[in-house]
């Protein structure tokens, strides 16, 4: 997937298993992929190189920083960004202030990995199989 490999993600999750079950399938798809536990370690990733990240996977209940307050502070940063929220907790976009909710999908735990790229490809707007795209 040419298009993957020209886009970064960053990968926050405070499950250190799915974290990394998350990155290597994300790489098998050809994403450039940073991983981070905590929302705070996320945003001093983001904010080194805020536009440099197509799209940033969060969970929503993380110690610290929740992944609320987090998605506010990226799309602070670099209202451009793409915020996928994977969690098994109630949680709606409809939860965040209508300016920013356009930016911010929701996929709920558990999920399976066609699941994930199907998610991420909605919000990046370049299906898979796509020309070009």
């Amino acid at each position: 997937m040419a298009a993957a490999a020209q886009r970064r993600i960053l990968v926050v999750d405070d499950e250190p298993a799915l974290l990394s079950l998350m990155e290597q399938f994300l790489r098998r798809l050809g994403y450039q992929v940073e991983a981070c536990s905590s929302g705070a370690e996320a945003f001093r990733r983001f904010e080194a190189d805020p536009a440099s990240y197509a799209l940033v996977l969060a969970d929503i209940i993380m110690p610290g920083m929740s992944g609320r307050d987090l998605v506010l502070k990226l799309l602070e940063r670099n209202p451009e960004v793409c915020v996928l929220i994977c969690t098994g907790a109630p949680f709606h976009p409809a939860m965040l202030p209508p300016e920013v909710r356009r930016q911010v999908g929701l996929l709920q735990k558990p999920f399976a990995p066609q699941m994930l790229a199907e998610a991420i490809e909605r919000l990046l707007g370049a299906p898979s199989g796509s020309p070009g795209g």
